[in-house]
């Protein structure tokens, strides 16, 4: 483990070693996925003060991780994550904006990464989850993603538009590894697809991935950095050359 490593693990144990002896929620930032993946590996080190990970919405990449629980506790408490809707003013002179943009604009006020959740755009408006205590500050401070003027709310509920779209896939695949399947996906060489996993740029249900034979169960989400993320539905049948049909769903 490198020092960022040491570094998390010892704040995860000093957040859950604090809560269990004050009897409160102590809560991180937005860890990203290499830094959950740190964190499942240590969870069992920490599961005594009772944990909860949660990103604002289903699926998120970017979550906090929670310390305490209702059953300890006595009450619930829930996490500070806050989503603001932030919207082109006028769309037709709107620029086309990305993930990036918004990301930058909100990081141009100052604010950090690890108080940024996951991004997801759609339509051209951006949906930030953050830190509940910098929302408002985004709100009165956000005015213009790249060119274009927008205007910012808080959001009192999560939206259906932020619901995940997918599109459902067939693929044959030469067996059910994670290098084969990746490469059958991303229609990518396996060469390539091993180059993602032993770079550490693939995780599968939040752990990092760093074994190209690892065979994945229906359920599994699968995510990329580069590339994207699918949901492995399971296999679907050989075909007569002994290949193997798979199912996936990918976001898009």
């Amino acid at each position: 483990m490198n020092d960022l490593g040491n570094i998390l693990k010892n704040r995860i144990t000093e957040l859950a070693e604090k809560s269990y002896s004050e009897n409160r929620y102590m809560f991180t930032d937005f860890l990203d996925m290499s830094q959950l993946s740190l964190f499942y590996a240590a969870q069992k080190e920490v599961k005594y003060a009772g944990i909860l990970v949660w990103g604002g919405a289903r699926n998120c990449e970017r979550c906090m991780v929670r310390f305490g629980s209702p059953e300890n506790f006595g009450y619930d408490e829930p996490f500070p994550i806050t989503l603001i809707h932030c919207s082109p003013v006028q769309k037709k002179f709107s620029d086309t904006l990305t993930h990036r943009d918004f990301l930058g604009s909100v990081m141009g006020l100052g604010i950090e990464r690890n108080k940024i959740g996951d991004i997801i755009v759609r339509e051209n408006e951006g949906y930030i989850f953050t830190v509940s205590s910098i929302s408002e500050y985004i709100k009165e401070n956000l005015g213009k993603v790249r060119h274009t003027t927008v205007s910012v709310d808080i959001c009192d509920e999560i939206p259906e538009a932020i619901e995940p779209v997918f599109s459902e896939q067939s693929i044959i695949v030469s067996s059910n590894r994670l290098d084969a399947i990746l490469a059958g996906v991303y229609k990518l060489s396996r060469d390539r697809a091993v180059r993602y996993i032993s770079e550490g740029k693939v995780f599968v249900s939040g752990r990092q991935m760093t074994e190209n034979s690892k065979q994945l169960k229906p359920g599994n989400t699968v995510s990329v950095r580069g590339k994207g993320k699918f949901i492995f539905e399971g296999e679907g049948g050989a075909t007569r050359k002994d290949k193997l049909y798979i199912n996936v769903k990918l976001y898009v």
